[in-house]
């Protein structure tokens, strides 16, 4: 049986759904709810949910909040061994969905900063791995997660890597963003993210640039689908499943998750994204960014 590790930010969302328009400086009517969260997390998640034996590396407070995200991923069947940190706080993050589903969010890392090698598991049998761009490119953890990095490619150890966002990426230094993501198996990203890498809108001209980091490239494109390019062949495009979409937040992480579990079986392109499409559909359709425990 497959087994992934997912590294990444364990994080709370606080998510918010408008029911108008922001009224600055006034109220906005909305509906409120908190779940577990964090990219890497949510993948893991899913990626349990779909039958893969996962684990994930992530660090958490010693606070309420980190008991529920800690408990949360045991409910899922997600194997997380690292210990709650005294001293520190749960990183949160609050997102405002708005009526049309999109999402705007406002990350506070807490104790993921500072994640090295020291926090990794046994990595004995680990197929894959996927490391979240939000821990990479924080500065308090960057040189942390290179060590991680290291360590795992010294086993041969597959990672695929999630870009994260170009206002992650922002923060960190666009150059020095570009300069980390060299020589990973598999890249993952959105269209605005591929546009902000590379400068080029057109999908053909990406793929062109960006197979210089992975011989994987997977773009995702919302509500258009997605379309990826292993080892430079031609490209293969899928459009979206149709959904009732709620909300967006987690739907990259759910595609992620879907892929994975089908392209470290199979090396089929096609059925990867096909299988990834069709998890992040189930996502969009449910409040909160991991798969619904209740009918």
């Amino acid at each position: 049986m497959t087994k992934i590790l997912c590294i990444g930010d364990a994080m709370i969302d606080v998510i918010v759904q408008l029911k108008s328009p922001i009224n600055v400086n006034s109220d906005t009517l909305s509906e409120i709810s908190m779940h577990g969260g964090g990219a890497a997390a949510n993948t893991a998640t899913w990626l349990a949910h779909l039958g893969v034996t996962t684990s994930f590396v992530g660090r958490i407070g010693a606070d309420i909040s980190g008991a529920n995200f800690h408990a949360e991923l045991a409910a899922f069947g997600v194997q997380h061994e690292n210990p709650s940190l005294e001293g520190e706080k749960t990183g949160t993050v609050v997102v405002l969905v708005d009526q049309n589903g999109n999402r705007t969010m406002f990350p506070d890392a807490g104790a993921n900063s500072g994640l090295s090698a020291s926090d990794l598991p046994n990595l004995a049998g680990v197929d894959g791995v996927f490391l979240s761009g939000y821990s990479l490119f924080n500065s308090k953890s960057s040189d942390g997660v290179l060590g991680i990095i290291k360590a795992i490619k010294e086993l041969s150890i597959p990672i695929f890597f999630d870009v994260a966002s170009v206002g992650t990426m922002s923060a960190f230094g666009k150059e020095r963003a570009i300069s980390l993501i060299k020589g990973f198996d598999g890249l993952f990203m959105n269209e605005s993210e591929a546009e902000y890498l590379t400068g080029f809108t057109n999908a053909q001209d990406q793929f062109r640039l960006l197979e210089a980091f992975a011989p994987l490239i997977v773009i995702k494109r919302g509500a258009n689908g997605a379309i990826a390019r292993f080892n430079g062949r031609d490209p293969i495009s899928k459009a979206a499943r149709e959904a009732k979409v709620i909300d967006t937040t987690g739907a990259g992480d759910a595609f992620a998750a879907g892929f994975l579990a089908s392209w470290l079986n199979s090396k089929d392109l096609d059925g990867a994204i096909s299988h990834a499409l069709d998890v992040a559909a189930q996502c969009v359709a449910t409040i909160g960014a991991r798969p619904r425990v209740n009918p």
